[in-house]
């Protein structure tokens, strides 16, 4: 049974070390993890690194430099550019190598801001996604082992032609049974907008992406996040999914991811 996504393993100088889980493994191939416990694993030594600070994330964006194995992993994190008001913090997670080297396969770069008080301008551009009927299956890897297990998924009926939407939340704790922050929430469950949106079908085409990008004009709150998203493929191997993100108080903010496009043998 999985129980969480990461199990705390201790201190190496400057690193955290972490288990991976059998709940990081991808849907699209056991060995690798799914874009979203990297994200929020790096997303947690964020905000722990600007614990204090009076900043809060407004911007993370992933990238993944490499496949990321189901391995132990190592996490540190760093302030890149220091601030009162503006700060961009960075996060990293590598691999030992077999020769005793390491790899570093994702990294996470955030723009933390100071706040203030805009409660009298506070605008959102969309109105509040509202669950209702789910609709049949919740997505193409219906059954698939690994971090599918691990979150709750609700495909939405939309009107023919418009974007796809689903409400989405995590079933287990981030790490161990640690307290999981919201934003941290978010991070393990919006790197799915990409089979949420998805415009081709995974057992034609892979559509991998390699990023995860969110703005975020208002911090998350709760456990259930809705995301409306939509995959756009070029004609040339490359496509982008785009989504808009809410908790169940309304629009929070948004996401992009690139993909990389090859079409099965």
């Amino acid at each position: 049974m999985i129980d969480c996504l990461f199990r705390r393993r201790g201190v190496d100088g400057e690193f955290s070390l972490f288990d991976s889980t059998d709940g990081t493994r991808s849907n699209w191939d056991p060995q690798i993890q799914h874009g979203s416990p990297p994200l929020a694993l790096l997303t947690r030594a964020i905000e722990e690194l600007a614990a204090g600070t009076g900043l809060r994330v407004g911007r993370l964006s992933l990238d993944i430099l490499g496949a990321i194995p189901v391995a132990p992993v190592r996490v540190n994190a760093r302030v890149d550019r220091p601030g009162a008001r503006i700060s961009m913090m960075v996060a990293e997670m590598a691999v030992d190598r077999p020769d005793g080297g390491r790899r570093t396969v994702a990294r996470v770069t955030a723009w933390l801001l100071a706040t203030s008080d805009t409660h009298d301008a506070a605008v959102d551009r969309y109105p509040p996604m509202v669950e209702g009927t789910g609709a049949g299956a919740a997505h193409a890897w219906e059954g698939a082992p690994g971090y599918l297990e691990t979150v709750s998924w609700r495909r939405q009926q939309t009107a023919p032609g418009a974007a796809a939407e689903a409400w989405i939340s995590p079933l287990v704790p981030l790490v161990d049974s640690e307290p999981t922050t919201a934003l941290q929430r978010l991070a393990m469950v919006v790197d799915s907008a990409n089979g949420i949106g998805a415009a081709l079908d995974p057992q034609q085409f892979v559509f991998m992406n390699t990023d995860t990008v969110v703005h975020l004009h208002r911090l998350p709150d709760g456990e259930d996040f809705g995301l409306r998203a939509r995959g756009s493929i070029g004609p040339d191997g490359i496509g982008v999914t785009t989504a808009e993100i809410f908790d169940r108080a309304g629009f929070i903010g948004t996401c992009a991811q690139t993909l990389f496009v090859q079409r099965r043998a």
